[in-house]
């Protein structure tokens, strides 16, 4: 109808506009990368929320629970357990006061363990900005009953993003994501009742649906997505999520830490409730659709077509906007941290030192437009989304114990992140099938292996993880206990940074370097050992935790619930 493409037409204007005026206020590389650090905790929690929000999300968790039932919902629910973790970590990456992970990297590492967390960020960005967009064509094409083919999706939603993206920066990224963090959230429940009026109620869909999935309701599904399965990844998530590239972003763009974490918290919050919506609209579709063939990809996308005409003219607009707001807000961001991994650590240091802040923001612009044309070359190469969320899953997770253990750990060395990274690397390559080199671990080994590792006849993920994340963990405690230890100067300097509060007003400097006049926090450890830096936390700092903690016991218990 033609009230929906006026409605859609209106909404990308609007953004777009709003996006690009975010660039009158970029003048040096820092506003670009990491804006100007006055995002207070409303704007950072939708900031956070649009941002880790993405198309490829809703989608997955649809497909999956569609498939499955509703344990479907640990798709995104994997990173749950690790929310109250954001609490603890979230002050550590505003202290380390850095434009990027690479830039903590290169003090508490060196220059080559710098380099390597950019190259494997920016691969990282590449392959979730794939995801991102197949999952946008997968929801697009149905919900618009053609109208858009899934390459028009592709290459319109790559356009938009880009032309605000690359002209603002990472203004333009926590200004639009906020708009479009509240549109999602409305969208996300907008359908629901309708979907929940067609199959009669979740009671209807346990009579129309049990037959045909009786895991439908089971929250955890012993054929697929088993305890195991939820813990592991959900172990691989939180050792992820430190080596994620914008997560720096996210934390860095808050004007003093309490404003970050409270922001990333509590928009972390608001995506595990919204995911709640995605998997009951599924679950619905099981019903729904009983009896047809339907493309699990697109049953979100089928379900607002069928339902949302019913409701009001103008809302299937209203829909493809959202989802349009979806990946957009993930995408912007995502594109500027890859950029700001290229020209703050590769390119500045390394190519051309000592050039102009409008130099080294046009190098960003452009880097940011060729990661893009990376992502869009993904998108068009992966066979499905879940596919998709597996493969990121894996490549995030290759990095994180080395910075984990920069962390906790001043025995940890350069040679020894380098050893931990490849050699998980490695492990993680082995174990799968890689179809463009005609490798197939499952065709010479799946075979040999025990039946408790297998799913189907193949290496089931969460054991591949365990694989993988073992041999990094040994890499890099061995590797560390035989070189030379890093220097105690440096490491001083780390630790002094990551315990001292940032103040509010504070100016912008050098990374791990405290303003003039500021003193460090006094050492406060929970193991009185030299070689370990576990921080003694505050009273708030446990409050939080504890909070945080709770929280994730109702979003659990509330869903099982609702399903019961």
């Amino acid at each position: 109808m033609l009230i929906d493409w006026v409605v859609v037409a209106a909404y990308l204007i609007g953004v777009t506009l709003l996006g690009t005026s975010a660039a009158r206020r970029v003048k040096t590389s820092s506003n670009f990368f990491i804006s100007d650090r006055q995002s207070g905790k409303l704007l950072m929690t939708f900031f956070s929320f649009g941002t880790g929000t993405n198309t490829d999300q809703a989608i997955g968790v649809a497909s999956k629970t569609y498939t499955v039932g509703a344990s479907g919902i640990w798709y995104q629910w994997l990173w749950l357990f690790s929310t109250p973790f954001y609490w603890l970590l979230a002050p550590l990456f505003r202290r380390m006061r850095a434009v990027t992970t690479s830039d903590y990297l290169l003090i508490r590492y060196g220059r080559s363990v710098a380099v390597l967390f950019a190259i494997v960020g920016m691969f990282q960005l590449s392959v979730n900005i794939g995801v991102v967009l197949k999952a946008t064509a997968a929801l697009i094409a149905p919900v618009s009953g053609g109208a858009i083919s899934p390459e028009m999706a592709i290459i319109g939603m790559t356009i938009l993003f880009v032309i605000y993206g690359v002209a603002g920066g990472l203004n333009a990224a926590i200004l639009t994501d906020a708009v479009q963090g509240v549109l999602t959230i409305v969208l996300s429940f907008l359908i629901l009742p309708f979907a929940l009026n067609a199959v009669g109620g979740l009671e209807g869909l346990r009579g129309r649906a049990s037959v045909d999935n009786p895991e439908l309701f089971s929250v955890v599904a012993p054929s697929d997505i088993t305890v195991l399965y939820v813990v592991v990844l959900a172990l691989n998530g939180l050792i992820g999520w430190v080596a994620t590239p914008y997560s720096m972003q996210m934390i860095g763009a808050g004007r003093t830490e309490d404003d970050a974490r409270v922001g990333l918290v509590a928009g972390m919050f608001l995506k595990r409730i919204v995911t709640i919506a995605w998997v009951l609209t599924a679950m619905c579709a099981v019903g729904y659709y009983a009896g047809t063939t339907v493309n699990p990809d697109h049953v979100y996308g089928l379900m607002a077509r069928d339902l949302l005409p019913q409701i009001a003219p103008g809302l299937i607009g209203l829909f493809i906007a959202s989802v349009l707001a979806a990946v957009m807000s993930s995408c912007d961001c995502l594109m500027v941290a890859a950029a700001a991994l290229f020209t703050e650590n590769i390119y500045r240091p390394l190519i051309r030192p000592g050039r102009s802040e409008r130099h080294y923001v046009l190098v960003g612009r452009l880097t940011s437009i060729t990661v893009v044309l990376a992502g869009l070359s993904i998108a068009f190469a992966l066979p499905g989304v879940v596919r998709g969320l597996e493969v990121f899953w894996i490549v995030g997770a290759m990095m994180g114990l080395a910075i984990w253990m920069s962390f906790v750990w001043r025995r940890a060395t350069a040679a020894a992140a380098w050893a931990s990274t490849l050699g998980g690397y490695a492990a993680g390559l082995f174990t799968s099938d890689i179809a463009f080199i005609g490798w197939s671990f499952n065709n010479h080994f799946a075979g040999s292996l025990p039946e408790f590792m297998l799913y189907e006849g193949k290496l089931f993920l969460p054991w591949q993880m365990i694989i993988y994340l073992t041999v990094s963990l040994v890499m890099m405690v061995a590797v560390s206990l035989v070189t030379q230890p890093p220097d105690k100067k440096t490491l001083d300097r780390v630790y002094e940074c990551l315990r001292t509060p940032v103040s509010e007003g504070e100016p912008e400097g050098e990374p791990l370097t405290l303003p003039a006049g500021t003193a460090p926090a006094a050492r406060s450890v929970l193991i009185a050992h030299p070689d370990f830096e576990i921080m003694r936390p505050t009273a708030y700092t446990v409050i939080g935790f504890l909070a945080s903690c709770f929280m994730v016991v109702v979003l659990i218990g509330s869903f099982i619930w609702i399903i019961s």
